[in-house]
C-alpha cells in the first residue's frame, strides 16, 4: 500500500473513531448556602448572621469569607452558568442551600422558602434544563436530622421539584428523599441520587439503625438490576464517606454506614460510571480500590459556591472562592473524560465586578487522559510522590484562595483521605505517611464544646 493510501486509511479511521465518540458535558453546582441577612454595612456586627459572631469588617457585593453567600453571589453565579455553557445536557445540584446559623433563625418555612428561590432562579435561567437534585444536611429543620421516612420538608421538596422528577421518583423522594431514574430518559444510562444525610454521624434520627428508610436495600436492589440490564450509572450525593482532608481523623457517615457504603460500590463498581458529591466546600476526590489494589471508582467532591469559613475546630484557614464546575463524559460510555472547575476571585470581584474564570481543566493541569478511576490513581500517586503536583493540587482544593504551601503533615492528611475511604485503612496510611493521628482523648468538657461549635459548622 503507497504511504499515500496508507495515510488516508488513517485519517478515515481516526476520523471514523471520532465520529463514533460521542461527548456531552454538564454542570455540577454545590453548597450554595444562601443568607438572606447578607448586608453590605459599616457594622461589622450586622453583616451577616452566617458569621458566627465574627467581625466582618469589609464586607463587599459579592461576599465575604466569613459569610455564607448573598443573593448577589447566587445570581451571579446561575448566569456565568448559562454564560459559560448555556446548553448542558443536565444539572446535578447536591444541596445545602440555607445559612450556617443556629436551627433558631431558621426553621422548617424559612428552609422551604430558601430551596424554593432557589430552585425558581436555576428553573428561570435553565427552563428547559434536566436538573437531578440531592437533599443537602443543612436542607431540612432542624439541620443535619434529616428522618428516615416521609415528612413535609420531603413533601414539598418534591412539590418545588416535581418538574424534575419522574413520578415514580416522587414516590421514593417522599418517602426517604432519594431517587433513581433513566439519565434524560436514554435506556441503558441510569443515575441514582441518595440521601447520604441518613448516612452523617451528627444524624440523631438515624444513630441506631442499620439501614435507615431501606435506602442500602434499595440501592443494591438498583445497581444489580443495572448490571443485569447492562447499565452504566452515575450516582449523585451530598455527604460523602471517608475523611475530611482538612481536618485529621474527622469522617462523615457512622462507621457502619461507612463498611455498607464501600461494600455497595465495591459489590457494584463495574456498572458505576461516576460519584458527583459536595459538602466539603472545597476541590478534592475520593479513591475505591478492589481486594487487590485496583482502582475501580472516583468520586469527585465539587468546590462550593459559598465562600464561608469553616469554623470546624482545629481547621485554621477554612475558606474558598465560589466555584462551579463543567463535566464533559462519553455518552456511550458515561465515563468522565475531563472536567474544568470555574472559579470567582471574590476579592477582585468586590472592587472591580463578577468575573467568572477558569481555574483549571483536569486533563492539562496534572496531565492524564481523561478522568477514569486509572487516571485519577495517577493524579493521586502524583500528588503524593510529587511536590509541584502537590501545590498545584492544594492551591485548587480551596479554589485559590490559600495559597500558602502544603507540608508534610498536609501531605499525609490530603493524601491519606484520597486514598483511603476506609477507617482503619485511613489510620494506617497517616502511621505509613510518618503523620500518627493525634489522641481522641479528650475531656468531657473539651468534647462539649467541640460539639458544640461542630453543629454551627458544615
Amino acid at each position: 500500500m503507497s504511504a499515500f493510501r496508507t495515510s488516508h486509511v488513517l485519517c478515515f479511521i481516526f476520523s471514523c473513531s471520532q465520529t463514533l465518540a460521542s461527548f456531552g458535558n454538564f454542570w455540577h453546582i454545590t453548597d450554595l448556602h444562601w443568607d438572606p441577612t447578607y448586608t453590605v454595612t459599616d457594622n461589622p456586627e450586622l453583616v451577616c448572621a452566617s458569621n458566627g459572631a465574627r467581625p466582618v469588617t469589609n464586607a463587599g457585593k459579592f461576599g465575604d469569607y466569613l459569610c455564607d453567600s448573598p443573593w448577589d453571589l447566587i445570581n451571579s453565579s446561575v448566569y456565568a452558568m448559562k454564560d459559560i455553557l448555556p446548553d448542558p445536557d443536565f444539572i446535578v445540584w447536591t444541596g445545602d442551600d440555607t445559612p450556617h446559623v443556629p436551627n433558631e433563625r431558621l426553621g422548617e418555612e424559612a428552609v422551604l422558602s430558601i430551596i424554593g428561590k432557589l430552585t425558581h432562579i436555576i428553573k428561570l435561567v435553565f427552563p428547559d434544563t434536566k436538573v437531578y437534585s440531592a437533599l443537602g444536611n443543612h436542607d431540612y429543620h432542624p439541620k443535619s436530622q434529616l428522618p428516615p421516612e416521609q415528612n413535609n420538608i420531603y413533601e414539598q421538596t418534591t412539590q418545588l421539584w416535581q418538574d424534575w422528577l419522574e413520578p415514580e421518583s416522587q414516590l421514593t423522594f417522599r418517602k426517604g428523599g432519594y431517587y433513581t431514574e433513566n439519565l434524560l430518559n436514554r435506556t441503558g444510562y441510569r443515575v441514582l441520587v441518595l440521601n447520604t444525610n441518613l448516612y452523617y454521624d451528627q444524624n440523631q434520627q438515624t444513630a441506631d439503625m442499620e439501614d435507615p428508610a431501606g435506602q442500602f436495600s434499595w440501592a443494591n436492589q438498583i445497581l444489580t438490576s443495572a448490571a443485569s440490564n447492562n447499565e452504566k450509572v452515575y450516582i449523585v450525593g451530598h455527604v460523602p464517606p471517608g475523611f475530611f482532608e482538612k481536618k485529621r481523623n474527622k469522617p462523615w457517615f457512622r462507621s457502619n454506614f461507612n463498611r455498607r457504603y464501600l461494600e455497595l460500590i465495591r459489590q457494584h463498581h463495574a456498572v458505576i460510571a461516576g460519584q458527583f458529591f459536595g459538602h466539603h466546600h472545597t476541590d478534592t476526590f475520593r479513591m475505591f480500590y478492589d481486594s487487590n489494589g485496583n482502582p475501580i471508582s472516583v468520586m469527585f467532591l465539587t468546590p462550593g459556591v459559598t465562600p464561608w469559613k469553616t469554623t470546624l475546630p482545629g481547621v485554621s484557614d477554612g475558606a474558598n472562592n465560589p466555584g462551579i464546575r463543567v463535566f464533559e463524559y462519553d455518552t456511550s460510555t458515561l465515563l468522565v473524560q475531563d472536567m474544568v472547575t470555574y472559579y470567582l476571585n471574590l476579592t477582585h470581584a468586590n472592587v472591580a465586578r463578577d468575573r467568572w474564570e477558569k481555574e483549571y481543566r483536569l486533563s492539562e493541569a496534572f496531565q492524564v487522559a481523561d478522568a477514569s478511576p486509572a487516571s485519577m490513581h495517577r493524579v493521586l500517586n502524583r500528588v503524593a510522590a510529587d511536590r509541584c503536583y502537590l501545590q498545584r493540587y492544594y492551591d485548587y482544593n480551596s479554589v485559590s484562595y490559600d495559597l500558602s504551601a502544603c507540608d508534610g503533615s498536609c501531605r499525609a492528611d490530603h493524601v491519606c483521605s484520597i486514598r483511603e475511604v476506609d477507617f482503619d485503612r485511613y489510620e494506617h496510611c497517616l502511621e505509613k505517611e510518618g503523620a500518627p493521628s493525634p489522641s481522641h482523648a479528650l475531656t468531657p468538657l473539651l468534647l462539649s464544646v467541640a460539639f458544640s461549635l461542630f453543629l454551627a459548622s458544615y
